[in-house]
């Protein structure tokens, strides 16, 4: 019996200074961001190019750029997801950490250049919790962490359930923001509900979580550009002002 307490205390030892050891490896930065972008079944593959080109035209943004720098480390963590039914999600870009304008672009250029892999019906609940455990399977340590969740409608046709997810999400100190995507080329206002309330309701939570509106092809890199600097600013006065800039381009 001895020897088996020593066993399990030599044993406990070495999972504390294992987990100390990734503790204190973890690269530290001011976010840590998961983009998860709509790829179901509503989405064309001209769709998922011009979804991915707004994203890549907004990392690689001055304004976003600036509100990067703005924060304590000047550096964040971000990954691009494209999700669709509960069992395709596909990381099309890895965790990359953006401290600058060549970062940003290399990040741009690989999205650009995946090719698509998820598909199928909306599963916003597997979804999020996919982002979940990208955020606790990193070696990554950042001040703040959130889900960026884009899609044109706010239905759930498998997997776990929205509310379990974005409990499940919440309780564990990320924050879940939204993209209200109304018009691409152009999939177009859900008829039998209002989208933004939607999100509001059922699917972002999290301190100072919200909703941005993409409502037409022409809006939706500034609406991308707008919710980043918004997400990535630490500090609010400076984020609204950056975010103002970008509306104006």
């Amino acid at each position: 019996m001895r020897n088996l307490c020593c066993c399990f205390v030599v044993a406990s030892m070495l999972v504390s200074l294992w987990a100390a050891s990734s503790s204190a490896s973890a690269e530290e930065l001011d976010l840590e961001l998961v983009l998860l972008a709509d790829a179901t079944g509503s989405i064309d593959e001209a769709e998922i190019k011009f979804q991915r080109q707004g994203y890549a035209t907004a990392v690689t943004d001055p304004a976003v750029l600036s509100a990067i720098a703005s924060n304590a480390y000047g550096k964040i963590a971000i990954t691009y997801v494209e999700w669709g039914s509960a069992n395709s999600q596909d990381v099309v870009v890895g965790w990359t950490v953006i401290d600058g304008l060549p970062a940003a672009q290399e990040f741009a250029a690989e999205l650009m250049a995946a090719p698509r892999r998820a598909f199928g019906r909306n599963a916003i609940g597997a979804a999020l919790l996919k982002g979940k455990d990208l955020i606790d399977s990193n070696d990554i340590m950042g001040l703040r962490k959130v889900i960026d969740l884009s899609a044109d409608s706010a239905n759930n046709w498998n997997g776990p359930t929205i509310h379990e997810a974005r409990e499940t999400v919440v309780n564990s100190g990320i924050v879940i923001n939204g993209l209200a995507v109304l018009c691409r080329h152009c999939s177009g206002r859900p008829i039998s509900y209002d989208l933004e309330s939607r999100f509001a309701s059922e699917i972002i939570g999290g301190p100072g979580s919200f909703v941005v509106t993409a409502d037409n092809p022409e809006t939706f890199a500034s609406a991308v550009r707008k919710k980043l600097i918004l997400e990535i600013a630490s500090n609010v006065d400076v984020g609204r002002k950056l975010a103002q800039i970008a509306i104006q381009k």
